[in-house]
């Protein structure tokens, strides 16, 4: 292994370097988004605080998939093949320029094609979504404390069926499990603003 690896040129190793490197985190990538890693448990680098409450909350979780398609996966995926393709070919004897034009093919096509499998991933997913909008108006129960100014969990009827929603006090105050609440704001698919309901049911 060692002779093998001392007989290649200083570029054909550093094509090697790069492949391994890139790999690491093209596996992760791949795994992460298969155990469900990359999506509703990982955060997409922003907390859903900042968003303001007039912003559509839906078009920034589309933008935010759609810049971790473009940048993360998809330039992980082509610096992975594009730096194989390199090492593999330049290990062969072919000149760098020639092996670097057909890598970066490589690393075009294979961009494109897992940009194309996550959005239609995606796409599946969301066939059959609950329409969270339709818990507007209802009354709930906190089932994860929903601390001040905070995120927890209310559990209410959605399309008919009864779903855990990501929750927030309407007007910051914090409210232990166990309160009963009316979802009065729904923000996207995943996330509601409730209030509190008094003894007799009534705001």
């Amino acid at each position: 292994m060692q002779e093998w690896w001392n007989g290649l040129a200083g570029i054909t190793q550093f094509f090697y370097g790069m492949a391994a490197f890139f790999s690491v985190f093209f596996l992760w990538q791949m795994i992460g988004a298969f155990v469900g890693l990359d999506g509703d448990s990982m955060e997409l680098g922003g907390d859903v605080t900042d968003v303001p409450d007039d912003m559509d909350f839906d078009d920034v979780m589309e933008s935010s998939e759609a810049f971790k398609v473009l940048s993360l996966r998809s330039v992980i995926t082509f610096f992975t093949l594009f730096s194989w393709g390199g090492a593999l070919y330049m290990s062969e004897g072919m000149l760098p320029v020639k092996a670097m034009g057909i890598s970066s093919i490589w690393g075009l096509v294979g961009m494109l094609a897992i940009a194309g499998i996550f959005y239609f991933m995606g796409k599946m997913s969301e066939t059959g979504t609950k329409d969270v909008t339709s818990a507007m108006g209802k009354t709930a129960t906190v089932y994860l404390d929903i601390p001040a100014d905070g995120f927890g969990e209310i559990k209410t009827t959605v399309s008919g069926a009864v779903e855990h929603i990501k929750a927030k006090s309407i007007n910051g105050e914090a409210l232990p499990s166990g309160t009963q609440v009316r979802v009065v704001k729904v923000v996207g698919q995943t996330l509601v603003k409730v209030e509190k309901l008094t003894e007799k049911g009534e705001v």
